[in-house]
């Protein structure tokens, strides 16, 4: 498996993928890949951390980090995660992960937080967001909402997440 830098000419392959990964989702609004879309035009956009992970020259997953603020502290919002359904469970989400981690930490970055499973996250390392003192959105399980610190040292935050505004949160 190969994890690089997602480029603009892997948009409409990746496109696709997210439409079959989250065509069987447990959870989801049937929109990840516009949401990608979108992002991608945002000011809240970090190419350096939108990734794709290849098997024999085939995009397999992709990744996408976007900047979050929780208080005047820029954080990282870990969304979407897709891998096609056939290669799903095979350590494609996790090795983009932590790529996507060790690159954020290059960059400066302290924080990713998650809005996912509770199974799946914690096994990288997430653990609750309020654990961080970031507030947890209304209507949102306490246990989905995760983070985790990407240094060990970090600055302590406090507050309500302000996600890009084409969340929609």
């Amino acid at each position: 498996m190969f994890i690089r830098q997602e480029t603009q000419s892997d948009y409409n392959e990746v496109y696709n993928l997210i439409l079959e990964a989250f065509k069987t989702a447990e959870h989801t609004d049937g929109n990840e890949h516009n949401l990608v879309e979108a992002l991608r035009k945002s000011s809240s956009f970090v190419s350096e951390l939108s990734l794709v992970a290849e098997i024999n020259k085939e995009i397999v997953g992709h990744i996408l980090f976007t900047k979050a603020y929780v208080g005047d502290n820029e954080v990282l919002a870990l969304a979407p995660l897709s891998v096609k359904p056939k290669f799903q469970k095979q350590g494609v989400g996790t090795a983009l992960i932590k790529k996507g981690h060790e690159i954020a930490k290059n960059m400066g970055y302290q924080y990713s937080i998650v809005l996912g499973s509770e199974l799946y996250y914690p096994k990288l390392g997430y653990i609750p967001a309020k654990n961080f003192g970031i507030e947890v959105l209304e209507g949102i399980p306490s246990k989905n909402f995760m983070a985790i610190k990407l240094k060990e040292k970090v600055t302590p935050i406090s507050g309500k997440i302000v996600y890009a505004k084409e969340f929609g949160m």
